[in-house]
């Protein structure tokens, strides 16, 4: 990444899933359209013309959404004017062009960034931007618990906010209480399809129907939306008709309604959202482990939900997937035994299965503060010795281990005691600068003298954002931002990080 461009757009991979934005329901880019829902006509109350009744509206409340948040200052650490002075706007987009991939110390950080209960931006109105890009990004990540969470503090009654409560609710199998939100208050359906799916759930299938043929005639349902919805609606109709085509941009609505007529499409290439709908405990148990190794990369989900889905139960084939679970349970067995030996026979090969899926760090944070109390052998001791350095107690395991364990590097950052460190490696020494002796480039020195702290840290996440690979003066002034506002914390675990998994050489 170039320096004299630190808050430049990621360019779009190709081969990349679809971002949050290219899947939520339309409401997320449109005005929604208005859904009217008809009396039966007096004698003298029949239309004499096709145009869109007025629809009156009432002010939902002063707050201002911006601020919404569930985590309060005291836990999340962040400064009162994290967004107060910067423009929502600028945060909104810095928030959409960052990536969701991030090394996991600094998607863990972004989470709790994105769930802070904090002050608004100044420019903030009730347009809430920023609360949009916030939602958008843990919906990016696959993150629907916090990012549901979220909406309900924010109550979803304004129409940009109940869309993506809705597609959340279809994607974690709880549409039913979705559903009856929107049956009771019509004007906030996102689309007509979502008005359709939701009467024919209640049991309404005329006014489904009727509802459907209404959306044909007035344009605002696609011929594609037609056909699925009619499936939906009356499937014994279509026995025996060619499956439909797969939708180019595919919405939680239709792959929910895909899966009611029994023509579920293929999770492959979707967002990592889609993914959470194999968590469900009805799916085959290969593809819930499969979900939970995706969320878990993202830090959408607790380790311990992986982990408890790879000792379920016993596996029943080899190879993938499933030697992953054998090393796993054969470590699990051997820690449950508090088995020194079976723990250095196990250890390596669960961390070496978990390495090649880069879920190290899952790892780490789930066993790595258990493993230092155990006599083991020296090849076990150094694994031992990485996951406790990635695990939240790093600073203990640094202390703990003896000298001739770790690198001192390793070590010194951990500890915080880098004032002697020098190294020749280019990642270590950009790594010690960060973390001691740099300033922030210009821009984003810029930025922290106008204290627009919230746009400084999420570039300095954009420049760290290929962890180890990123460019080490990158690296180097990335930690120093988090260094200069307090994040300590933030700034080691991603430097043991990076020097933990940073490729051979």
């Amino acid at each position: 990444m170039c320096l004299c461009a630190p808050f430049a757009a990621v360019a779009q991979d190709t081969d990349r899933p679809l971002s949050a934005i290219d899947w939520l329901s339309d409401v997320v880019r449109e005005v929604p359209k208005p859904i009217i829902t008809q009396p039966k006509p007096k004698t003298d109350d029949v239309a004499t013309s096709a145009s869109v009744v007025t629809v009156t509206t009432t002010p939902l409340g002063q707050i201002k959404l911006d601020s919404v948040g569930i985590l309060p200052r005291s836990t999340t650490g962040l400064p009162v004017d994290f967004w107060s002075t910067s423009s929502a706007k600028e945060l909104a987009r810095q928030l959409r062009d960052l990536r969701s991939d991030l090394p996991p110390p600094l998607s863990e950080f972004l989470t709790v960034m994105m769930l802070a209960e904090l002050p608004p931006p100044a420019d903030s109105t009730g347009g809430a931007e920023l609360f949009l890009a916030r939602v958008d990004k843990l919906l990016e990540m696959g993150a629907l618990d916090q990012a549901q969470a979220l909406l309900a503090r924010a109550g979803p009654t304004r129409p940009a906010v109940f869309g993506r409560w809705f597609d959340v609710s279809l994607l974690i199998g709880q549409e039913a209480q979705a559903c009856r939100s929107m049956l009771q208050n019509p004007a906030i359906a996102p689309t007509y399809p979502a008005r359709i799916f939701c009467l024919a759930r209640a049991g309404d299938w005329d006014a489904a129907a009727l509802t459907l043929g209404t959306g044909g005639t007035l344009g605002v349902i696609s011929k594609k939306e037609d056909d699925l919805l009619a499936r939906f609606l009356d499937p014994d109709l279509f026995e025996g008709e060619p499956l439909l085509p797969i939708p180019d941009r595919i919405t939680p609505l239709m792959f929910k309604m895909h899966e009611a007529i029994g023509e579920p499409l293929s999770l492959g290439g979707l967002p990592h959202a889609f993914a959470y709908a194999d968590l469900a405990e009805t799916r085959g148990w290969k593809a819930r482990i499969s979900a939970a190794e995706r969320l878990a990369r993202t830090n959408a989900i607790l380790p311990d939900q992986l982990f408890a889905l790879y000792t379920e139960r016993t596996q029943a084939a080899s190879g993938g997937v499933w030697d992953r679970v054998e090393a796993i349970q054969a470590f699990e067995t051997a820690l449950e035994a508090k088995d020194p030996n079976g723990i250095s026979a196990h250890l390596p090969k669960a961390m070496r299965a978990m390495r090649s899926v880069s879920l190290e760090h899952a790892f780490s944070r789930h066993y790595g503060a258990q493993l230092n109390k155990y006599p083991l052998t020296p090849a076990a001791t150094f694994e031992a010795a990485r996951a406790g350095l990635m695990s939240k107690d790093y600073e203990a395991t640094a202390n703990a281990e003896p000298q001739e364990t770790i690198p001192t590097l390793w070590r010194s950052v951990a500890t915080g005691q880098l004032e002697t460190s020098v190294s020749d490696d280019p990642l270590e020494a950009a790594i010690i600068a960060g973390l001691t002796t740099s300033e922030p480039i210009p821009q984003i020195a810029s930025l922290l003298e106008k204290r627009r702290l919230g746009e400084a840290v999420l570039a300095a996440l954009e420049l760290m954002a290929d962890g180890p690979r990123s460019d080490p003066s990158d690296v180097e002034h990335g930690l120093s931002v988090l260094s200069h506002l307090g994040l300590e914390d933030v700034a080691r675990q991603t430097a043991l990080h990076m020097l933990l998994t940073r490729p051979s050489s």
